[in-house]
């Protein structure tokens, strides 16, 4: 089995290098970019919690194989998948933080499209209200006056 495909120019892991990616392990330098568009890019959030599944599928395939009622083992299993999803998406930040650092990244990397939304959103904001600014050498210290 090749260690590598290809999309495009982007090399991405083999089964068995994303399935050890899903628990922690680092993958290969050769790729980073597909880390980073994995960590940040478009969908990033429903890959983070699909991924965040893997680990606990074996956990989730026992509670639907315990003996018992079917409603009880289905209760069960659905239990521990809310939990698994409540607590990937809380500590989502956290993760990926720590997923960008240890390949390399910057920890407070973001999606260029959504950095370049916030940062329009950020300037119609600041355009509709501005700041109080310090007079310095024009009014009295202290005294504020608009922009």
């Amino acid at each position: 089995m090749t260690a590598l495909f290809t999309h495009g120019r982007r090399a991405r892991p083999n089964p068995i290098q994303w399935i050890g990616y899903t628990v922690g392990r680092r993958l290969p330098d050769s790729m980073r970019e597909w880390v980073r568009n994995d960590l940040t890019g478009n969908h990033a959030t429903a890959r983070h919690m699909i991924r965040g599944m893997v680990p606990f599928l074996p956990l989730f395939t026992t509670f639907l194989l315990l003996p018992g009622a079917a409603w009880l083992r289905g209760s069960t299993a659905l239990l521990a998948l809310l939990l698994a999803l409540f607590y990937c998406a809380v500590y989502m930040p956290v993760n990926r933080s720590r997923r960008l650092a240890q390949h390399g990244l910057p920890a407070d990397l973001e999606n260029p499209a959504k950095l370049d939304q916030h940062r329009a959103e950020r300037a119609i904001y600041e355009s509709n209200h501005p700041r109080l600014v310090q007079l310095s050498s024009a009014g009295k210290p202290g005294t504020t006056s608009r922009r």
